[in-house]
């Protein structure tokens, strides 16, 4: 049965996306069944991998209103053993119907679980705020992974998740776990840098991953191409960090 993780901070800008493109890339190209499940209503995680929105019957927005089954709208993407299940900003608006459902906590678990038995991971782009999706893939989930970006206010709002997250273990998910705090856009060029991933341990301790994401123009570029940065530039810095990233991702999981 696969391994559900939720990449989540209610901060945008933190490499949330980017990190769970890369993430599902490297996880795939390491011969494991991968799903990513676009959650957030921007839906960057689809343009990312190159699918054009406007050609989709159904998505995220009819799975979540639960009116298609979550198997119908998964696609393959160009790699091997990476599937996608798309979303566009439709998403926002079913976030305020699906309040009307009885439910409404668990659709995505539910979605989830009927299709976990064709994957080894699972990985949900959770939107930047602590929303009704949000709350959602942490209930689906087995693990959350919070990417923190290596500047000014980087630990801004973490406190609020954790509690977001406290609560949610103990009303609806008892077996979720932090599986790691990742650091990302990091610049070692720069004492702020050095000072803020300090600071990020210190709080996390061994909770942090050893892998730091360098700021780097190549994963910065890979969205605009349609590919992850593993595919785009393969020796770049960007590309290895997330390939030692999700090696240390499988590390954890399989304790």
């Amino acid at each position: 049965m696969a391994k559900v993780i939720c990449i989540t901070n209610q901060k945008g800008g933190v490499g949330k996306t980017t990190t769970s493109v890369n993430l599902s890339y490297f996880l795939a190209k390491d011969k494991n069944r991968v799903l990513l499940v676009d959650a957030d209503p921007q839906g960057n995680a689809s343009s990312g991998l190159g699918l054009d929105k406007s050609v989709l019957d159904a998505s995220m927005t009819e799975v979540m209103l639960e009116a298609v089954p979550f198997a119908d709208i998964i696609q393959p993407t160009a790699f091997k053993n990476f599937d996608l299940a798309p979303t566009t900003p439709q998403l926002a608006n079913a976030e305020v119907e699906m309040t009307n459902l009885k439910q409404k906590f668990t659709v995505m678990k539910k979605a989830i679980d009927s299709v976990k038995g064709n994957y080894d991971y699972v990985i949900i782009d959770s939107p930047p705020s602590l929303s009704l999706l949000t709350v959602n893939g942490m209930i689906a989930a087995d693990y959350l992974i919070l990417p923190v970006q290596t500047e000014f206010y980087a630990l801004e709002g973490v406190a609020q998740l954790l509690e977001s997250m406290a609560m949610v273990k103990k009303a609806l998910n008892p077996n979720l776990k932090l599986l790691g705090v990742l650091a990302t856009m990091y610049d070692k060029r720069t004492s702020l840098s050095m000072e803020v991933l300090e600071e990020v341990r210190k709080y996390f301790k061994d909770k942090v991953f050893r892998t730091m994401i360098p700021r780097n123009v190549r994963v910065a570029e890979a969205p605009s191409h349609g590919v992850p940065v593993g595919s785009y530039d393969k020796f770049s810095k960007g590309a290895k960090a997330y390939k030692e990233f999700a090696r240390e991702v499988e590390e954890r999981t399989q304790k």
